[in-house]
Order: C-alpha cells, then structure tokens, then sequence
C-alpha cells in the first residue's frame, strides 16, 4: 500500500516570536508544559498535589516561588481513590475550596490522555492545573505504554493542549522496581514520559524519618535543578517543611541523608556566637562553604535563628546577639 505523501511546511525562525516561559512554580512546574511527579506507591504524590491543588483553589502558594495572584481552578482525575471517602475528605483537611475542584464525569465513559473532553474541560472552565492520576490509569484502551512510539504520540497531544491553554498538566507516575537504576529509568513505562516532560519530580521517603517525605527534581530542561523540599504527614494532616538537604540517590537507595544541612549551618552558627557578637557575612559564607553549606541553606539557618544583618562601612555583618539569646 502506497503510503501518503504529506505536503512540506516550512518554518522560518525570523517570523517565530520569542516568548519566556511561565511557571506556576519556579522552577518545578512550568505553564504550558507536562511535569511528571513519580514515586513509590504510598510515598506521598497524591498527597503533596492534593495539598498543592487546595493552596491554588485559595489563591496561595505552598512555597514562596509559587506564583499565585488568585484562586485558580483545578481539574482532578484520579483512577484510584473514591471521590466521596477519599478525595474529598483529603481536600477537606487541606483546607480546600472544593468550588474550584473540579473532575470530569468518568460515570459514562473512562477518560483517557487522548480524549477530547480535556480539552473541552479546559475550555470550559479555564483550569491553570490538569492533574492524572495515575498516568498508567489514562493510556486508553489498546495503548501499550511501554512502546515508545505509542507513548511518544501520546505525550505529545497532551503537551499540545498544555501549551495552547498555557495550562500546567501534572501527570503522577509510580516507579518500577528496578531497584539500583536511575531514577529516570525507574518511571513505570517507556522512557519517552520522561523525555517529553520538561520537569520530573521525585517523591520518596527519609530513612530514619518516617513521616517525611524528600521532593526532589531529577530532571529540568527549562531552568537550574531546584532545592530539593521535604513535607512531613501525621495524623493531623500535611506539613511543608520546605528546604532539605537530600540527593535522589539517597531517596532511591533508601540511605540516610549524610548530614542535616540545615542544622549544621545553625550549629555553626551558634559556635561562632559563643566567641564573638558580629561577623562580616562574607566570612560567614567561606566558612559555610569549606563545609558543604550552601548560601542559601545558610540563610535559612541566619532566619530561623532571627540573626539581623548590619551594614558597617559599605560591608555586610551579621549580629550574633539573637543567637546567644536561644
């Protein structure tokens, strides 16, 4: 069978216009672009983007680089938990406005990546945020995710509508169990989920801290890795810690992380106070980097201690007075 000719298009650089890119939080989740959230089962995905969904329906931001001028609405679609004992009770307890939650009618017919109620969805209520959830849940029938060319056309229509909406689409993924191999190989199905998103996330457990959780960027083609961040869960709910000092290595190898950084900046800290009251902050950050601190870990450790920074003939110092006092 003679296979159909398709007519050359050309594109001319000169006539394409520039545009930056848009982030809903820099730099983990850009608009207009797929993001993959993966890892083990019971380690937390859902419940970080659950979180992360009841902050945006509020028009708040679950880290300061999140950008949010106002409530925003989010489309949810989970093949695993019941909407009425599960997720809603779980958006509850975040502290969500349930208005701005919404999912698609599954009753009739299941969804899937290439369906064309997304789109309809996103035009119809102007959602900033798809989430699917699981990934493997919304292939559609006959589509075997582990052939790359099937996985490849698939990602690409959803990357498509991403980008036509300037939406941010949040596909959750769980890992195999190729224990040992990198965490980019380790995503359940054909390597090209991964190629095509333009951030992966990786959710796993601490060793030694069961109740919290790592999130760490293992892929960004957009902008620098960000800071890895940790969340704790408890009976209470969710807690965002923020900054932590953890490699996907570690999360992957379930190794404890070599050292707190963050509590080591303080401990620093606090030993420079027992001998002096005020030190050039500059001196401050040689010392914290002989000791694999980074700037912006030792800032942290500067607030939470509330050291005040003086500036002394055109130099910076900080005062450690507070110090003492704690």
């Amino acid at each position: 069978m003679e296979e159909q000719k398709t007519e050359l298009k050309m594109i001319r650089m000169s006539e394409v216009r520039s545009q930056e890119v848009k982030w809903l939080w820099y730099p983990f989740i850009p608009y207009g672009k797929l993001t993959i959230i993966q890892g083990d089962p019971g380690d937390g995905k859902t419940t970080l983007v659950l979180n992360i969904a009841a902050k945006l329906s509020k028009g708040e931001h679950l880290d300061n680089d999140m950008n949010v001028q106002e409530p925003v609405n989010v489309i949810y679609q989970t093949a695993e938990d019941g909407l009425a004992d599960t997720v809603k009770p779980r958006l509850e307890l975040a502290g969500a406005d349930c208005e701005k939650i919404l999912v698609i009618d599954e009753s009739d017919k299941s969804l899937s990546m290439a369906d064309e109620r997304l789109e309809e969805a996103l035009v119809k209520t102007g959602a900033k945020v798809l989430i699917l959830d699981p990934i493997q849940a919304y292939l559609g029938g006959g589509m075997d995710m582990n052939r790359a060319n099937e996985a490849r056309d698939m990602t690409k229509k959803l990357g498509a509508l991403a980008e036509k909406y300037q939406c941010a689409i949040l596909l959750i993924g769980h890992m195999n169990k190729a224990s040992g191999n990198k965490a980019a190989y380790r995503g359940m199905g054909s390597i090209d989920f991964f190629a095509v998103a333009r951030s992966v996330l990786l959710v796993g457990r601490i060793e030694g801290e069961p109740n919290t959780r790592a999130v760490v960027q293992i892929k960004n083609n957009l902008a620098a890795f960000g800071h890895p961040k940790a969340f704790m869960l408890s009976e209470t709910g969710f807690r965002w810690l923020g900054d932590y000092e953890i490699t996907a290595d570690e999360v992957l190898g379930g190794i404890a992380p070599k050292a707190n950084k963050l509590e080591q900046a303080k401990q620093m800290l606090r030993e420079l106070a027992e001998t002096t009251n005020m030190v050039q902050s500059n001196e401050i950050f040689e010392m914290a980097d002989k000791q694999g601190i980074s700037k912006r870990t030792l800032e942290n450790a500067k607030k939470e201690l509330g050291i005040q920074a003086k500036k002394i003939n055109n130099s910076w110092y900080w005062e450690l007075d507070a110090v003492k006092q704690r």
